[in-house]
């Protein structure tokens, strides 16, 4: 694709990467195949090719988005789909984060959309605020109907309680179980941490058994995604500077093998943190370091070997890949072959390339879209008939439980329990 982009604009390392990535593009068309809102739509403009024209007609002028910029850009759920299907390698997601990022800075929007994106780049990377502001949402439930259309929003996807906290997400060392083979950081998270704590407890349980010593290190925070992707570049960049260094203090102290994530939005975000300080004379090699050592749980796990305890439990499973997994980090079989061998019956969901609608805050701030491809998700498991929903993202599981009778589980619940850990609490006793 040709661009016009100003020398001066081209002195700015962001417009600089955007300009090649949207050159790269020969809008063949393969990614509105694939792409979830177009799919929805079927508006051009819906589609990442759609996208890439609008941000260039706004990079190119230098310009404030226009409503129409702004909206189809927002309704992009960075599922990804579209650089597994591109085949120029079009590096989509640096672009609409840019995009994103722009618009943000330059292009005014309505107070109480200002005011929601704001709360919720606030409140969700904050646990212990995070909690206090559940409480309060409950209290006001009742009233939501008196309150704007753009806050009841909010009160979409509320839980009915917050777990307590749990002792393993506080910082301290784990030990391994027998000889130890790793010496891992874990990123306990932020609205995970709220929301299912289970997730962490089963993580720590399968990991130390399987050799490795995992630490919870002081001073590490939200991984940035929330903000990122809502375009507020200094905040997220804030949680990421903190992060590495928390996390390079341990890599100079007594080392660490891997950093491993069991929420896979978090695992991709940070997979980027070399990319995102590219430019940062101070963190440039620490950030590098740190994408260099993030691992998906699930990654680290089949590199281990995995040893099944119990008897094969054959219970039908059905395998939601999220998308900032398969699309974001390209782990697609790892899961599937490590639930296979824990004993499962493992089935892929048909339409498994699309996203099921939640996409970090897009369920509540696009909710019309969201609930329409949740619907669909939803619809594409009940084929397949299985006991039990597995999927290694906080957000899919929120998202696809709303409205399902059937249980969903963290995959590592499911492979904690195989190698002999507590059967899931979503399973029943």
């Amino acid at each position: 694709m040709q661009t016009s982009f100003s020398l001066q604009s081209l002195a700015n390392s962001d417009m600089l990467q955007s300009e090649k990535i949207i050159r790269a593009c020969v809008h063949c068309g393969f990614c509105t195949a694939t792409c979830p809102t177009y799919l929805l739509t079927g508006d051009e403009l819906d589609s990442p090719r759609g996208r890439i024209y609008l941000i260039k007609e706004m990079f190119e002028h230098e310009t404030a988005a226009s409503l129409s910029a702004t909206k189809h850009i927002d309704r992009c759920l960075s599922c990804l789909s579209c650089m597994t299907t591109c085949p120029s390698n079009v590096h989509y997601m640096h672009l609409v984060d840019h995009a994103r990022a722009y618009i943000e800075s330059s292009s005014p929007r309505p107070w109480p959309e200002m005011f929601v994106r704001a709360l919720l780049a606030y409140v969700l990377p904050h646990p212990n605020l995070f909690r206090i502001s559940l409480s309060i949402a409950r209290r006001l439930k009742p009233v939501k109907r008196f309150l704007p259309e753009q806050f009841r929003l909010l009160f979409t996807h509320l839980p009915d309680k917050a777990l307590l906290k749990s002792h393993v997400d506080r910082p301290q060392i784990f030990p391994a179980e027998g000889l130890k083979r790793l010496r891992v950081a874990l990123l306990s998270g932020c609205v995970q941490t709220v929301l299912d704590t289970r997730i962490n407890e089963s993580t720590v349980r399968l990991l130390t058994r399987l050799g490795v010593e995992v630490v919870v290190v002081k001073g590490v925070g939200c991984c940035g995604a929330v903000a990122h992707h809502l375009g507020k570049t200094a905040q997220s960049h804030g949680f990421a500077r903190q992060n590495i260094e928390a996390w390079s203090r341990e890599i100079d102290g007594a080392g660490l093998d891997h950093i491993v994530f069991n929420a896979s939005g978090c695992g991709t975000t940070v997979k980027d943190y070399g990319f995102l300080f590219r430019d940062d004379p101070l963190l440039r090699l620490k950030a590098a370091k740190i994408s260099e050592l993030a691992v998906d749980v699930s990654e680290l796990v089949s590199q281990l070997g995995f040893a099944r305890v119990l008897e094969p439990q054959m219970l039908r499973v059905a395998y939601h890949s999220a998308c900032s997994l398969q699309h974001g980090q390209k782990i697609v079989e790892e899961p599937i072959v490590l639930l296979s061998n824990a004993g499962f019956d493992v089935v892929a969901v048909p339409e498994g390339h699309i996203c099921c609608g939640s996409a970090g805050t897009f369920n509540l701030l696009q909710v019309e879209l969201s609930e329409q491809l949740r619907k669909r998700k939803l619809s594409n498991i009940a084929t397949i008939k299985p006991e039990v929903i597995a999927c290694g993202n906080m957000g899919c599981m929120l998202q696809i439980s709303k409205g399902s009778s059937i249980p969903v589980v963290h995959t590592v619940e499911l492979l904690d329990w195989a190698s002999g850990g507590p059967k899931p609490a979503a399973l029943g006793s």
